[in-house]
């Protein structure tokens, strides 16, 4: 399968100036390079846009159905394209500053949905977002990154994905890289089958993307 196969419906790859970049149509939110309605989506801001330049089957299909809950959407740089070519889109964010920012994205955006909330405490939630979510996203910087995952795994689809950005540096920041996301991949396994891991290097340092689904 050709890499730009696994691009969802409504992402495409698009020359701004005399680069090419992934791209989603809607309102800029980050300053990113537009063309007409056409805006970038900058891998090196973006630990999904990372996965998706580099190949990952994310799973991710597009469309207006597809529903998806985004954990830790800060000021909503990456869940601003998510939602630009997927379904209804709920976007935890823990802090109110930068939810504060996400409310701005949703305004030109009626699929995204901002919370702000705790995404290690998805009963919080859990009478807002639907339950049979396509896509799973993580994007969280805390330690816990697995428990994360397992907690919120109650709100997948049995076929759903889950597309996390392991952040090895907030788990711990004295360990090597590789050991946390060993650790890391073990623990998911007590509630998901891992598909795919690949380092983010190209783009994040120290990070690993993960595509797994629930078991």
């Amino acid at each position: 399968m050709r890499e730009d196969e696994r691009l969802p419906t409504g992402v495409d790859r698009h020359t701004f100036g005399d680069d090419e970049h992934l791209a989603t149509r809607g309102e800029p939110v980050y300053g990113e390079q537009t063309d007409g309605e056409w805006r970038a989506w900058n891998p090196t801001r973006s630990k999904l846009g990372a996965m998706l330049e580099l190949g990952m089957d994310t799973g991710l299909a597009g469309g207006a159905e597809e529903t998806v809950l985004y954990l830790g959407a800060a000021s909503g740089t990456t869940v601003s394209h998510v939602a630009d070519f997927a379904g209804p889109t709920y976007a935890v964010e823990f802090a109110p500053r930068p939810t504060r920012d996400l409310l701005a994205v949703a305004d030109s955006r009626p699929r995204l949905f901002p919370l702000l909330a705790d995404a290690r405490k998805p009963e919080t939630y859990a009478h807002v977002v639907e339950s049979d979510i396509d896509v799973l996203v993580q994007d969280v910087a805390t330690r816990g990154q697995a428990r994360v995952a397992l907690e919120n795994r109650r709100f997948l689809a049995d076929d759903g994905r889950l597309l996390l950005a392991v952040k090895a540096r907030s788990e711990d920041v004295t360990r090597e890289p590789g050991e946390v996301f060993a650790d890391v991949r073990e623990e998911l396994a007590t509630g998901y089958e891992v598909l795919e891991t690949r380092r983010l290097e190209d783009y994040h340092a120290d990070h690993l993307g993960v595509v797994a689904r629930p078991e």
